[in-house]
């Protein structure tokens, strides 16, 4: 049987960080194994950001993490920062820039994190196209079963991903993992995710498909309550931009949601003192001051005003009109699933982790990172942040095991 060190399964963002990282940390005398059954390493960060990787967000902060316990990614943060990744970016010389929200993109390709990324693996061995089957323990030592054959390991890291983008050959080995060693999940669920809508709602999102405007759309109230102001998109079957696959993330099936179209302006307001001077457009013509024309005039149709005047508007129906503008509640009836998640919600529950090595409780050696665990970060950066964070702390604990 083959015999290795370290057998790290994935080789994605987290599993190929985690490898340079053992290595940079002391642990180049190890033999380092990373197997994965794709046939080109890093393919979620190649096709991230549109071609230019979204590579991590300068807001990063706990809070910005969705877990069943959210207080878990604090000390894998807090060990490898955003201002880490962006200084190792620098000296591999690769031009980037910010967008907004603090979003760092690269000014080229995303295949040079890629090619940083192995590169500073170099030393480990990189096995494509190789089936992880599963994992079991035997005295001291861990035996993978892969399609090539069993591979004998003294630790192991699980850093397979999750669900999300099923035709890049995502699969769910990582919860299997998980279950065969009798460890706890919280539910998978497709995040960051466009929503669907029943046949009331299509019927004014699909004529509308293709439209896009900035929106606050919200979920949830008082301590609950998320919001975020982004694009919003018109799609044939529903929502999408980027302010609802952040929403999605909070949303479950039942529950509902706000949008606020016009951020920041009180509609109903703002045509009462148009109708003071002199109304005689209608209340779509005047909507076009703030929204686009086709959007104007089909929120003026289902509030049953098309082709009225603004003059001969009474305050409740614009009041009735701006409260579909301003506060247009939606109850989605679902998402568009695994199919466009951009993340996987949910995954290995984090009480069965050390925070501070992601070494699993109840199994001295074995390791899980990044996306299969249940820490989900916001659209922006946050995800990989959370990967090389995470992959960071794993590889300093197989490294120097603390005392």
């Amino acid at each position: 049987m083959e015999a290795v060190d370290i057998v790290i399964l994935g080789a994605g963002a987290a599993g190929l960080f985690c490898a340079g990282s053992i290595l940079g940390e002391g642990g180049g005398a190890a033999r380092v194994l990373v197997l994965d059954h794709a046939r080109a390493p890093g393919e979620k960060i190649r096709i991230s950001g549109g071609g230019r990787c979204n590579f991590t967000n300068l807001a990063t902060e706990r809070d910005r993490f969705l877990s069943r316990n959210p207080r878990f990614c604090a000390s894998a943060l807090a060990g490898f920062r955003a201002t880490d990744f962006v200084a190792m970016v620098d000296r591999a010389g690769i031009a980037w820039h910010e967008k907004t929200l603090g979003q760092l993109f690269c000014d080229g390709s995303a295949r040079q994190i890629i090619d940083m990324l192995l590169h500073r693996m170099r030393g480990a061995e990189l096995r494509l196209e190789t089936a992880v089957q599963g994992v079991s323990r035997q005295g001291d030592r861990f035996i993978v079963a892969t399609s090539a054959g069993p591979i004998s390991a003294r630790h192991v890291v699980v850093a397979t991903g999750g669900k999300s983008i099923p035709k890049m050959g995502a699969t769910g080995i990582g919860y299997e993992i998980a279950r065969s060693f009798g460890l706890d999940l919280v539910e998978p669920r497709a995040g960051l995710v466009p929503l669907t809508f029943a046949q009331q709602d299509l019927d004014l999102c699909r004529p509308l498909a293709g439209l896009s405007v900035i929106a606050e759309v919200s979920h949830g109230a008082g301590k609950r309550r998320a919001s975020f102001r982004d694009g919003l998109l018109f799609t044939h079957r529903g929502l999408s931009g980027p302010a609802i696959l952040q929403i999605s993330s909070y949303w479950q099936p039942g529950e509902m949601i706000t949008a606020d179209l016009v951020p920041g302006v009180d509609i109903a307001a703002a045509l009462r003192d148009q109708r003071g001077q002199g109304g005689r457009i209608s209340p779509a013509v005047a909507l076009t001051r703030w929204l686009p024309a086709r959007l104007a005039d089909a929120i003026a149709a289902v509030t049953g005003l098309q082709g009225a005047r603004l003059a001969d508007q009474g305050n409740a129906a614009l009041d009735r009109l701006g409260a579909r503008i301003n506060r247009w509640a939606l109850r989605p009836v679902g998402s568009e699933g695994w199919r466009t998640a951009e993340v996987t919600l949910g995954g290995l529950d984090t009480a069965m982790l050390h925070s501070h090595s992601m070494e699993v409780r109840s199994v001295p050696g074995l390791y899980f990172i990044g996306e299969v665990v249940d820490v989900t970060g916001w659209l922006g950066g946050y995800n990989f942040q959370w990967a090389w964070a995470s992959a960071h702390a794993a590889a300093r604990a197989i490294v120097a095991p603390p005392a």
